[in-house]
């Protein structure tokens, strides 16, 4: 960290004065925590923990990108998104973990992978911190869905996902992000 940064974060951090689970479940712990903010009011931040995840984003030779098509129980509607999972512990490399997911939840695997970078989708309520990786060189194999995965796999020309994405047309926001770096990083 920089000195400047650490003077900012210094300048703007909140300091912990106590933790309440409410719930600790098997992918999200959720907390309430009382804060000390930098002017000396005292806050309440409601916040989700979260182990990590994985995207990828999968190109075939042909310039088409491997989509999943899935019911979203929050959403009550069917998505388009990335081939994508959580890590199985927070000591996990994200990229085996992105292999592992890709494999189980399309068949393919890839000789090629390129770390586009990792984001936060909600860091107001969540320390969530998904990895994205772009995967080339593709075989298809067999798929090994989780017990409660129902999945449709197709594919779509990079560019045209891209242009779904400008319409509104893909909501996800580590579809969005994933189809847009790709895009940008193989021009």
């Amino acid at each position: 960290m920089t000195t400047e940064a650490q003077k900012e974060y210094e300048e703007l951090r909140e300091l912990p004065l106590s933790s309440t689970t409410l719930r600790d479940g098997v992918i999200l712990k959720m907390q309430v925590d009382k804060v000390q903010v930098q002017n000396g009011n005292i806050a309440t931040r409601e916040l989700v923990r979260h182990l990590g995840a994985v995207c990828i984003v999968p190109i075939t030779e042909e310039g088409e990108i491997i989509l999943e098509r899935q019911y979203r129980y929050p959403l009550d509607r069917v998505i388009t998104e990335l081939p994508a999972g959580k890590l199985d512990a927070a000591t996990e490399d994200p990229l085996e973990a992105a292999k592992r997911e890709l494999r189980e939840e399309t068949g393919y695997q890839a000789k090629e992978w390129i770390d586009l970078g990792a984001f936060y989708p909600a860091p107001a309520y969540t320390d969530e911190k998904i990895r994205m990786f772009l995967a080339r060189g593709l075989t298809k194999g067999e798929r090994d869905l989780d017990a409660d995965e129902m999945i449709n796999v197709f594919t779509m020309p990079l560019q045209e996902a891209v242009a779904s994405v400008m319409r509104g047309e893909i909501p996800d926001a580590k579809t969005q992000m994933g189809i847009l770096k790709a895009a940008a990083y193989l021009r």
